[in-house]
């Protein structure tokens, strides 16, 4: 099972869960959730100063927030069938 399937079935069954188990959930990964800095490895790091240095540099194609969102919804529909 991919990484995406599992996000979406944990994400499906904490809107049903009772609250016991979602307490129990949320306990286990209290630390995590509660970190303040998120720590990225070095790898996203190099990836993310790429991406942006392309943006600045204008050779990179950008597209809007709306495009994107439009893109993922059709993605999310097209994996649902």
């Amino acid at each position: 099972m991919t990484t995406v399937a599992i996000r979406k079935k944990l994400v499906d069954y904490l809107q049903v869960a009772d609250d016991k188990k979602v307490k129990a959930m949320y306990a286990l990964l209290e630390d995590e959730i509660e970190q303040e800095e998120l720590e990225y490895s070095d790898d996203l790091k190099i990836e993310l100063d790429k991406r942006y240095a392309g943006y600045k540099s204008g050779n990179v194609k950008m597209i809007t927030a709306a495009e994107s969102k439009k893109r993922v919804q059709k993605i999310l529909k097209a994996s649902r069938k």
